[in-house]
């Protein structure tokens, strides 16, 4: 079958046009789009953008938060035949920047954005703007006047599987992001990857939230391409304090979080029923079975089919936390150079918790002699945008090396250890991998955020930061590292926790925009001063003065 947007998108507008697809809500009023109505408006902004002089191949950017402007812009630039740019909602005006003269950008969709000042230091002398009804200061044009001044195009181009798609740039956890070359036939592996995933077959009463950065592979590949392959309706979020509200409002029977909001929502739980407590009540029959239910309610979980997280290592416990409560979480793996498509433990299969599942139709993998994940399919990238030499080190043949280290497990199931890249060695001589140390503290409900180091220490130590409005004693910490070394080999035991006051967030650099931690910031930031209150220190805990 074709899976390529526009072929699906079309699909579904003979079948369905007035069925709806998109949900948008703007001042607490909800405005949904049918099928038709997202047709006729990307084909206007197809139209619109041939108008100001772009043609075939030219590079267009989406600056903005999630909206249903976004997908329905992504859809005009593709029937026009040109190549969108997404950029990070949160990016910093030096990386907008960066990813506008280095992708060529001709033209500039601009949108909701947390700095409403950003605008004034981007560098678009050459490029045209245009400014959604959520961007306040003046662009060459508004999105309502320029679309309501042309004609739509009659028909989509025609594409083949090696036309550029999309250049989707890294998040990046160090140095200029990589822009990732997508093409119409990735897009397609991502349709086959979707369809029937893990035996459930989507219809037009599906319904998915987007809310992470579209700008980012797993929610462009898990939400909107895979919607568009499927006719699943989209429903946005306007603002973080509406949050809970739409989501409970969209029902959504599809949903993907990143793991810091899975533990986030754990955490809320907590906080007003203790895990012991919990665990007590939620064992006892009946009672036990209409909590869970009013939890999951509550959470907007109720008619949930397929829970996924992704884009960063999640712990065990939190998975199996969500399992008593009647959510199963399938965690899955893959990479923006594979776009979207790797492995997921979909079906949900309790005995798996702790991997990623098998591998998704259409992909094959193996692991190296090195330990390394390497994988091939329809879905590889064929490379790095204007970067042949980091497109060389990518490929070992026609095997795409992931930077992944990994196992197969009895099942065929994959377990992801951690980065190559990431790996330490100790003055000892011995090589740690962060990650899942990092998972065994991150179980715990005291701790937010993690970030284990010790490169030519003796022994490893953990920065750790506490949940929020969490309070813990040096007692409960010394007891959580006794019962996480108890859990590693003799080199990987932590010599230390480093309590920081501060949490980390992407603001201040020290997350990406998915929320992982970026590792060389928080060390550059963090590590001189923890190792100089490690030796001079009585105890194992250490709280920053």
């Amino acid at each position: 079958m074709d899976f390529r947007p526009l072929t699906c998108f079309k699909k579904h507008l003979v079948a369905v046009p007035d069925a709806p697809f998109l949900h948008q809500p703007l001042n607490r009023e909800w405005q949904t789009y049918s099928f038709a109505d997202v047709d006729l408006l990307a084909r206007k902004f197809a139209a619109a953008l041939q108008s100001i002089g772009l043609e075939k191949g030219d590079r267009v950017a989406v600056f903005s938060k999630n909206c249903a402007e976004w997908i329905i812009a992504d859809l005009g630039i593709m029937m026009a035949g040109m190549v969108s740019v997404p950029i990070y909602f949160s990016a910093s005006a030096d990386t907008a920047n960066y990813v506008l003269e280095h992708s060529g950008t001709r033209a500039l969709v601009l949108g909701k954005l947390d700095d409403p000042t950003i605008g004034s230091r981007l560098n678009t002398e050459n490029i045209t703007t245009i400014g959604l009804r959520y961007f306040e200061p003046a662009c060459d044009h508004a999105w309502e006047s320029l679309l309501a001044s042309v004609q739509p195009i009659s028909e989509y181009p025609e594409v083949s599987d090696d036309d550029l798609l999309s250049i989707v740039y890294t998040s990046g956890s160090t140095g200029n992001p990589k822009g990732v070359m997508i093409t119409f036939g990735n897009a397609q592996a991502i349709g086959v990857a979707a369809h029937s995933l893990g035996g459930y077959e989507r219809s037009y009463n599906d319904r998915v939230v987007s809310y992470l950065p579209l700008a980012h592979i797993a929610e462009r590949g898990l939400v909107e391409f895979s919607s568009i392959a499927s006719g699943t309706q989209i429903y946005f979020v306007e603002s973080l304090d509406t949050f809970n509200e739409d989501i409970t409002f969209a029902r959504p029977t599809i949903f993907f979080a990143v793991p810091r909001i899975w533990l986030k929502i754990q955490q809320q739980v907590l906080s007003k029923l203790p895990p012991k407590a919990f665990n007590i009540l939620t064992r006892i029959p009946l009672l036990g079975g209409a909590l869970k239910k009013a939890l999951r309610k509550k959470l907007g979980l109720n008619d949930a089919q397929i829970v996924i997280s992704g884009s960063a290592p999640i712990a065990p416990d939190i998975l199996r936390w969500y399992h008593h409560l009647g959510i199963n979480i399938s965690e899955g793996w893959a990479m923006t150079e594979t776009s979207c498509v790797g492995a997921i433990n979909l079906p949900f299969n309790a005995e798996d918790i702790g991997t990623v599942g098998k591998v998704l139709s259409g992909t094959e993998l193996k692991i190296s002699a090195e330990g390394e994940v390497l994988i091939k399919g329809d879905c590889c990238t064929p490379g790095y945008y204007k970067n042949d030499a980091a497109t060389n080190e990518l490929f070992d043949g026609e095997w795409l090396r992931t930077g992944d280290l990994g196992t197969l497990t009895n099942t065929g199931a994959l377990r992801i250890i951690g980065r190559i890249k990431e790996q330490f060695k100790t003055s000892k001589g011995k090589y740690v991998s962060p990650a899942e140390i990092e998972n065994l503290i991150a179980a715990s409900p005291m701790i937010e955020q993690v970030c284990v180091s010790g490169s030519g220490l003796p022994q490893p130590f953990a920065l750790i930061v506490l949940a929020e409005g969490m309070s813990a004693s040096e007692t409960a910490l010394n007891e959580l590292l006794a019962a996480t070394n108890q859990q590693l080999a003799r080199h990987e035991q932590l010599s230390h926790l480093y309590v920081l006051k501060q949490q980390w967030t992407i603001e201040d650099g020290l997350l990406t925009p998915t929320m992982k931690i970026k590792r060389s910031a928080i060390e550059a930031t963090f590590v001189a001063k923890a190792e100089s209150a490690m030796a001079n220190a009585n105890s194992a805990v250490i709280f920053e003065n």
